[in-house]
């Protein structure tokens, strides 16, 4: 056993089933396979959190660029909510965290638990998100032409199906957002916050935190019934699309003159054979038939009834394989609007399913064959 002065902090940490107690004085170290972090040495990093160092926040908190000793940059979210584990526990669940990787995953690098202090140090991406580059403000706008948007699409759809079939434990994000995915200096996309809800009571992580800052992303079925399944992400995935083709928030903008989400608009283009409508005019050349596949996935991926839509393996195909849409199964889009007095107060909420499908309870086992989707599947 090691032995250092009194006034040192305590860290645990727990791998493979072998407990182990360390202690720091104002420097990080590492133990298992996630590095500690004391909270002495993100304040240096992030010149005391300073607000000219934030370049993001959300539901679990506020991110600042920082800079490590040894001149690493570094993206450092501090947790806003309390966490539910103890500091052992919280340690584990991180270190099972970073063993998730993937090249459309955000790198978990390490995290502090000094006292009461709660934050992760991620690997720091270039281009900050989707959400600021291509649906913020003017002054953050970076134009992106159709060859990048149709990668950041597949490769986003590579990494939610890898959370959901590959990574272990298996693991369902719950906020797909254009927040959430972040660019690297090549603009390829990599997902933020995976895996975290577990750390969080689910006061934090459900609806009275979530439905409030994303509704334009919710399955109908997790926002009015609370069913959490693969198939909710895949209806996030799916208004994400939308996003990237049109260029519009589907939190912010507001279409024709019922003011329908971007969801809706969608589909009133649709049926009446506009969809290329959608298409952001900063895009000055596309390939339409492309361009129309992806937005007919979106459609798949956002059907009220969460059995109809694909599974996030079949999107990766439908994304990258030149395959003819079977569009006439299509069902009408599923849409939740709710707004919030309080943070825990609904005051309004409405599923609008004019279609013959009504909404059904979601299954993670009950899926669409690729087959019925796609008319002719290359082999």
């Amino acid at each position: 056993m090691w032995w250092f002065p009194m006034n040192c902090r305590y860290l645990f940490d727990c791998f493979k089933g072998k407990h182990r107690q360390e202690q720091i004085q104002g420097q990080e170290f590492a133990t298992a396979n996630v590095r500690l972090f004391s909270y002495n040495s993100l304040r240096s990093a992030t010149s005391d959190f300073h607000p000219s160092n934030r370049i993001g926040g959300g539901g679990y908190g506020v991110v600042y660029r920082g800079v490590l000793r040894d001149g690493t940059q570094v993206a450092i979210k501090t947790l806003s909510a309390e966490s539910k584990q103890g500091s052992h526990e919280f340690v584990t669940e991180i270190d099972m965290i970073s063993n998730i990787r993937h090249p459309n995953l955000v790198e978990l690098i390490g995290c502090c638990v000094d006292d009461n202090h709660r934050i992760l140090v991620y690997e720091y991406l270039e281009n900050n998100s989707l959400a600021s580059v291509l649906l913020g403000s003017r002054s953050k706008y970076i134009a992106l032409d159709w060859p990048k948007r149709a990668a950041i699409c597949l490769g986003t759809a590579s990494g939610i199906a890898f959370l959901h079939y590959e990574a272990v434990p298996r693991i369902v994000h719950r906020d797909i957002k254009a927040s959430n995915i972040l660019l690297d200096g090549d603009f390829h996309p990599k997902i933020g916050d995976f895996g975290l809800a577990k750390l969080f009571p689910d006061n934090v992580t459900h609806l009275s935190t979530r439905v409030a800052g994303t509704v334009g992303y919710l399955a109908p079925e997790y926002a009015l019934l609370g069913q959490l399944t693969k198939k909710a992400d895949v209806y996030s995935f799916g208004v994400l699309i939308l996003e990237i083709v049109s260029g519009q928030s589907s939190t912010k903008a507001a279409f024709g003159v019922e003011l329908m989400l971007l969801v809706e608009w969608t589909w009133k283009l649709k049926q009446e054979e506009r969809l290329l409508d959608i298409v952001d005019p900063e895009l000055t050349e596309y390939p339409e038939d492309e361009v129309l596949r992806f937005i007919k996935v979106a459609l798949f991926c956002t059907q009220a009834s969460a059995h109809q839509r694909p599974t996030m393996n079949q999107v990766v195909q439908m994304l990258s394989k030149d395959v003819h849409l079977n569009d006439k199964l299509l069902t009408e889009a599923g849409v939740y609007k709710g707004y919030r007095r309080t943070s825990s107060e609904l005051t309004s909420s409405s599923l609008k399913t004019k279609g013959k499908q009504s909404m059904e309870p979601s299954s993670s086992t009950n899926i669409v064959s690729s087959h019925s989707i796609t008319e002719m599947l290359p082999r």
